[in-house]
């Protein structure tokens, strides 16, 4: 029994890598679709991580006014740098790439001038 279960996970084993081989490669659409949903996502980390610091620095600021009100003077152990704003997600594709085996434009050299 232990036998014919090992037998149909390594046929499985072959059969998904053998599917996965046959896959066709990515389309330029695909491929700029992906970078552009990457970005996004880096985007939206260096969001999170700008709201995380607003919240840190309003618990700090927080804690710093409540030792005051109580009569202890506490005072940052180290300087922290101000946050970041990421800003608005904006994309911009990179240029396109010349067509692999294209030779590049031969550059023209400007005749002489003539002398008179």
């Amino acid at each position: 029994m232990k036998k014919n279960l090992i037998l149909a996970g390594a046929a499985l084993a072959m059969l998904s890598v053998a599917a996965e081989a046959k896959l066709p490669p990515l389309s330029d659409e695909a491929k700029a679709k992906a970078a552009e949903a990457a970005a996004k996502t880096a985007h939206a980390g260096k969001v999170s991580g700008y709201q995380l610091c607003l919240s840190m620095e309003r618990v700090a600021k927080g804690y710093y006014e409540q030792a005051k009100k109580a009569g202890k003077e506490t005072k940052p152990a180290t300087a922290t740098p101000p946050c970041a704003d990421p800003g608005p997600f904006v994309y911009t594709p990179p240029a396109p790439a010349a067509a692999p085996g294209a030779a590049p434009a031969p550059a023209v050299a400007a005749a002489p001038a003539a002398k008179k």
